[in-house]
């Protein structure tokens, strides 16, 4: 019934100034509970951007499914329209200012962003504006522009913000009571632009009834200043004739004194019995911290069992005064004492690796209890883990000894040793001079053993050496066959005598004999097809040519030491000269009784092509 029980009229101007297309928009809807009146003016230079009708069009929608006019929902519909702008397909982005004005007849809040403007005139007189969201008008602000200089400024429309920005940023005003006879109008820069703030102070100072004429005669001023590319204008006037009256604010008012005389009575009964009952709360938790401080007087002391009986008391207390931050701290602070108290139980016993454990849960209990005993706590586990290196010296030591290795095994046994009279371990020195006692003994055994078996590997290394020496010996000889014999056992012997050294050396001494060999097979190999291709020259008879191949062969054998096979090479050279002489001879006697022709008869010479 608001809407029918008040009088609200609303006029607007809008139009498209020198520009192809006007991109200002206004509209308005009026339930019975609300009404919602939204301006906007579309930021672009696109003939056709919808930046301003999708913007209302929004908060329209929006207001409608959910009225209502907290800021919450003011801020909802702000944002509604800026995801829908934020949606555009367009190349370029949807933007606009836009100032929404809710009302439930009686009082009005409104929000806007950007440079659309908002007014109210009461009793003839500007009541109430809005402030640009501008670089200019931080200027005006900061006292560097003049408020006359704004509607001209360069920087104008340069907007802090707007819709179509990401994190969106609006202005959300408290709720303004209404009075009869009121004036809103809305208007966009196209007005303020070419319109002085005073000059439309003047046309609201003497308004009419109807709110289309007063519309008009700010457009018949903006008009007579005839402005070059005067801008999209739209201006709208809202005229609050008579806000909403509630019948029943009287009644209404009665009753609330009645039930505020009752509500005081029972706020005296239940005062005092707050009284006598916050007494008793007090006293419980003065007794409840005292218990505490007598907790944490035990914990300086390490006395964590008397610290326990004492926490137990104050956490009782807590309970009964159900304190539930103070209850959660003092059972932070139980456990925590309880897991002290039974690593305790295991160092005490001895058995460190379960007291180490215990030791670690309590000092992560103790996180939750303000880190209560933790130097406490870090020196047990010290201590722990000082016996434990005493341990895993005795430990490491045993194992050296059983891999029979005195020397490091003592020099583990002894640092043990020193450890554990360093922290006054008695317990521990006793092990490791216990263990220095077992190893002494079974040391000199084996010194005794080894003394022996060094003696019999310096004999097998002088044995070992000595065929070395044999079979270089045979190396130097040209005795490979034997060298290779003398350097295999000695291999052997190494090998027995695990020699990494002297058994690579070996190696690389058998591969050089084996590229030896094989070299001197395949010169042996070269020398006899020499021989052989020698001897088929001289069954031809050409000496000449089987001698170079003799001598080839010859040179061979004395190259690879086959001096035996060099000789019989040079004895079959000297058969060849014999039978060349024989054969130079015989040739000589014929031609003298020839006919004095030489050679084969063709004046053709005969010559070896060597190899």
């Amino acid at each position: 019934m608001r809407k029918y029980n008040s009088s609200f009229k609303t006029a607007f101007i809008s139009e498209e100034g020198s520009k192809l297309k006007n991109n200002d928009y206004f509209g308005f809807v009026e339930l019975d509970k609300y009404a919602c009146y939204v301006i906007a003016d579309g930021i672009s230079d696109m003939r056709d951007a919808q930046g301003a009708k999708k913007a209302i069009e929004a908060i329209v929608t929006a207001f409608q499914n959910a009225p209502g006019m907290g800021k919450g929902k003011l801020k909802r519909y702000l944002k509604t329209a800026n995801a829908e702008l934020l949606q555009g397909k367009s190349y370029e982005k949807l933007k606009a200012s836009l100032t929404v004005v809710i009302t439930d007849y009686e009082k009005f809040r409104y929000g806007h962003v950007g440079n659309t403007r908002l007014r109210l005139y009461r009793d003839g007189r500007k009541f109430l504006a809005t402030t640009d969201m501008s670089l200019s008008q931080d200027m005006v602000r900061a006292e560097r522009l003049t408020e006359d200089k704004l509607a001209k400024h360069e920087e104008r429309n340069n907007l802090f913000s707007y819709l179509g920005k990401e994190n969106l940023a609006p202005y959300i005003s408290k709720k303004y009571k209404l009075a009869n006879g009121d004036i809103i109008t809305l208007y966009t820069k196209g007005i303020w632009e070419n319109v002085d703030e005073g000059e439309l102070a003047d046309v609201f100072a003497e308004a009419g009834n109807e709110p289309l004429e007063e519309c008009d005669k700010v457009e018949d001023l903006l008009l007579s200043r005839q402005p070059q590319n005067l801008d999209n204008y739209t201006f709208a006037a809202i005229y609050i004739d008579k806000i909403f009256v509630d019948p029943n604010r009287k009644r209404r008012i009665k009753k609330i004194i009645i039930i505020s005389v009752i509500i005081l009575v029972i706020l005296l009964v239940i005062g005092l019995l707050i009284y006598l009952w916050r007494r008793d709360r007090r006293q419980k938790r003065e007794d409840m911290e005292q218990c505490f401080a007598n907790t944490e007087a035990y914990m300086e002391d390490d006395n964590y069992i008397r610290a326990k009986e004492e926490c137990k008391k104050a956490l009782e207390l807590a309970k009964k005064l159900r304190d539930k931050e103070t209850e959660s701290r003092y059972n932070n602070y139980l456990i925590c004492l309880e897991a002290i108290i039974n690593a305790d139980d295991y160092y005490e016993k001895g058995d460190y690796a379960e007291a180490r454990d215990a030791y670690l849960s309590a000092k992560v209990r103790a996180r939750y209890a303000d880190k209560i005993a933790s130097g406490y706590i870090e020196d047990r586990l010290w201590q722990i883990n000082e016996y434990e290196e005493v341990f895993d010296l005795l430990a490491l030591g045993d194992k050296l000894l059983e891999l029979e290795s005195y020397g490091p095994a003592e020099e583990k046994y002894l640092e043990a040793k020193r450890k554990a009279a360093a922290i006054y371990y008695a317990d521990g020195k006793q092990q490791a001079l216990d263990a220095l006692d077992k190893l002494y003994e079974e040391w000199s055994a084996v010194k005794e053993e080894e003394e022996q078996q060094n003696a019999q590997q310096a004999a097998a290394e002088v044995s070992a050496a000595d065929l070395v020496r044999q079979g270089d010996e045979a190396y130097k000889e040209g005795d490979y066959d034997g060298a290779m014999v003398f350097y295999l056992i000695g291999l052997e012997k190494y090998t027995a005598l695990e020699d990494t050294a002297q058994i690579s050396y070996l190696n690389k001494k058998i591969i050089a004999l084996n590229e030896k060999q094989e070299e001197v097979e395949a010169r042996m190999d070269e020398a006899k097809e020499l021989e052989e291709q020698a001897r088929l020259s001289e069954e031809e008879k050409d000496y000449e040519q089987a001698k170079i191949q003799y001598q080839y062969a010859k040179a061979a054998y004395m190259e690879i030491g086959k001096e035996n096979k060099a000789d019989e090479i040079q004895g079959k050279i000297d058969v060849v000269d014999t039978k060349k002489a024989q054969a130079e001879k015989e040739k000589g006697a014929g031609s003298a009784g020839g006919n004095g022709n030489a050679g084969n008869g063709n004046g053709d010479t005969v010559s070896g092509n060597g190899t």
